[in-house]
C-alpha cells in the first residue's frame, strides 16, 4: 500500500508528479492512500511515488480539469482524480461521456473551484498598511475561501496590482507579493487591519449605484453569498438598503417625468399615421378607397376594392385582400373563395346580404407568371397602411360583431395575425372595443389537399359562421 501526503503549497504540481509516477509504474487506485498535509499529517508519512519511467498519454481535457479540480476542498479529490485517470488512460472517450458519474463529480468540483476563484476576485477588500507616501504602497486583505483557491488565483492579483506590495491572508494559504515577487505561506489567523481612508468613499459609491427598483434579494445573495459579507465593508449597509428599497422605489416612480420621451413621441406619431382620420360623407368613402395611393400595391392592381353591404349592418365580414376576379370586378368576395363563403354561410344560416363584407387590404397583391396572376400574402407595412380604410369602414358601419377570416384580417383588427388555427372560434377585442370572432379564410379551405382535413376545416368554418349567426339573432 502506498501512502502519499501532498503539501498545502504547490499541491497541483505535487499531485501531478505523484500521479504520473504511479501511472507509469502501473499502480492501481486501490493501492494508494492519498491525503493532504493539513488534513492528516500523522497518517500519511509522505512516501514518495515511484520514479517516472515513461510518459502515458492522457487527454488534454483531463489535464485541464485536474489542474482546477485538485484545488477543491474535498479530501477525496486526489483519490477521485487518480481513479478516473486510471480509467481514462485506456479509454480517452470517457472525457466526453456525460453519463459517467465519476466525470460528473469531477466536473462539479472543477465548476465549484472556478466559482470560488470568481468570488475571490470580486470580494477581496484591501486595506493600506504601509506609508502611503512610500515608493511602493503596501496593502493587506483577509479572505476566507471555500476551496484552496489562493494559489491558482494569485496571478490575477499580480497582473492587476503589480505596482504595489500586497498580501492576501487566509486560514489556509496566504499570498505575499513584495518588490515584484510572489511567494506563498501557510495560513494565518485573522489580523486586525486598520481602517482605509478610501473606504468611506467606496461605501458612498456602493450606496449610490444601488437601484431599489431592480432589487432581487435571492439573486443578490446567490452572487454575493452572506459568508463573505463580514469581510466586506459595504455589506454592513445591505440590510438597511433592502429594508428601504420599497419606499425608495415608490419615490423614484413618483418623481418620474410625466411627459413621454422623444422616442415615444415618434412611436405615437407613427401609430397615429395608421389610424384613420376619414371624416367625409359616408357615400364618398368608396370613391376615396378606389383613389388610394397610400402604399405601392396600387401601382400594379387594377383598382382598389371597397367593402359593400348595408351601412348599418350588425355584422361586418373581413377577409384578406381582393383576389384576381375581385380586382377585375371591383367587388369583394366574388371569386372562388367568396363563392365558398356564400355556400357555407347559407348552410350555417348566415345571411350575407345582411352583412357588410370587405377586406383588410384593398388592393390585389400578386406575382405575374405568364398570363396568370398568383396571389401573394400582404406584408405588415401594407396591412398597416390599409388600416386607415379598415378603421374608416368600421367607424361608419359601427357593427355589433366583426367576423375576421384569416391571418391578415386578424392582424388588422386585433394586432396579432399568428396562431389562427388555435384562435379560431374565439372572441377578441377589436377596433373601438367591437368584438371580433376569429375564423379561417375560405381560400385556406380551397388549398387543403387532404379531403379528410378539408372536411374537418369546413366543419369548423361552418360552426364559426353559425356562431356569428346566433350572436346576430341574440343582438337583434
Amino acid at each position: 500500500m502506498h501512502r502519499v501526503s501532498l503539501p498545502p503549497i504547490g499541491t497541483a504540481k505535487a499531485w501531478r508528479e505523484a500521479a504520473r509516477g504511479f501511472l507509469a509504474a502501473g499502480v492501481p487506485p486501490e493501492d494508494i492512500l492519498w491525503g493532504d498535509h493539513a488534513a492528516a499529517p500523522d497518517l500519511f508519512g509522505g512516501e514518495a511515488a515511484p520514479a517516472t519511467k515513461g510518459r502515458t498519454a492522457v487527454p488534454r481535457s483531463f489535464v485541464s480539469m485536474a489542474e482546477t479540480a485538485v484545488w477543491h476542498s474535498d479530501p477525496e479529490r486526489f483519490a477521485r482524480l487518480y481513479a478516473f485517470l486510471w480509467r481514462v488512460k485506456d479509454a480517452p472517450h470517457l472525457m466526453s461521456d456525460r453519463g459517467d458519474a465519476d466525470l460528473a463529480l469531477l466536473r462539479g468540483m472543477e465548476k465549484n473551484v472556478r466559482r470560488c476563484q470568481h468570488k475571490m476576485k470580486a470580494f477581496v477588500r484591501f486595506r493600506e498598511i504601509g506609508d502611503p507616501n512610500a515608493p511602493r504602497r503596501s496593502f493587506a486583505a483577509w479572505f476566507e475561501p471555500t476551496h484552496h483557491t489562493v494559489e491558482p488565483t494569485a496571478d490575477f492579483f499580480v497582473r492587476r496590482f503589480s505596482d504595489m506590495d500586497w498580501r492576501i491572508l487566509t486560514p489556509d494559504v496566504s499570498a505575499i507579493f513584495e518588490n515584484g515577487k510572489l511567494t506563498f505561506q501557510e495560513g494565518h489567523t485573522k489580523p486586525d487591519l486598520p481602517e482605509d481612508a478610501g473606504e468611506q468613499l467606496w461605501i458612498t459609491y456602493f450606496q449610490n449605484i444601488f437601484n431599489p427598483a431592480r432589487l432581487m434579494v435571492k439573486a443578490m445573495q446567490s452572487e454575493m453569498p452572506k459568508k463573505y459579507w463580514k469581510n466586506m465593508p459595504e455589506a454592513a449597509f445591505i440590510p438597511q438598503m433592502i429594508a428601504e428599497a420599497p419606499a425608495r422605489a415608490r419615490a423614484m416612480a413618483e418623481a418620474a417625468p410625466t411627459l413621454p420621451p422623444v422616442r415615444m413621441d415618434r412611436v405615437q406619431a407613427q401609430l397615429s399615421a395608421f389610424s384613420s382620420a376619414w371624416d367625409g360623407p359616408m357615400e364618398e368613402l368608396p370613391a376615396a378607397i378606389r383613389a388610394c395611393t397610400r402604399c405601392p400595391l396600387h401601382c400594379h392592381a387594377t383598382q382598389a376594392v371597397p367593402g359593400e353591404g348595408p351601412r348599418d349592418a350588425d355584422l361586418m365580414v373581413v377577409g384578406e385582400q381582393p383576389g384576381d376576379q375581385e380586382d377585375l370586378a371591383g367587388r369583394p368576395f366574388v371569386g372562388p373563395a367568396g363563392q365558398m363563403f356564400d355556400r357555407i354561410a347559407g348552410e350555417a344560416g348566415l345571411d350575407r346580404e345582411a352583412a357588410f363584407v370587405t377586406n383588410a387590404v384593398k388592393h390585389f397583391k400578386f406575382t405575374a407568371r405568364g398570363k396568370r396572376r398568383i396571389h401573394q400574402r400582404p406584408e405588415t407595412p401594407e396591412i398597416d397602411q390599409c388600416r386607415w380604410w379598415m378603421n374608416a369602414e368600421v367607424a361608419q358601419v359601427q357593427p355589433k360583431l366583426i367576423l375576421a377570416m384569416g391571418a391578415t384580417a386578424a392582424q388588422s383588427l386585433t394586432g396579432k395575425g399568428t396562431g389562427i388555427l388555435k384562435r379560431r372560434g374565439t372572441i377578441e377585442a377589436g377596433p373601438e372595443g367591437i368584438p371580433v370572432l376569429i375564423t379561417l379564410h375560405p381560400s385556406y379551405l380551397l388549398r387543403v389537399p387532404d379531403p379528410r382535413v378539408r372536411e374537418e376545416a369546413e366543419a369548423q368554418f361552418r360552426s364559426d359562421l353559425a356562431m356569428a349567426a346566433r350572436m346576430m339573432v341574440e343582438a337583434a
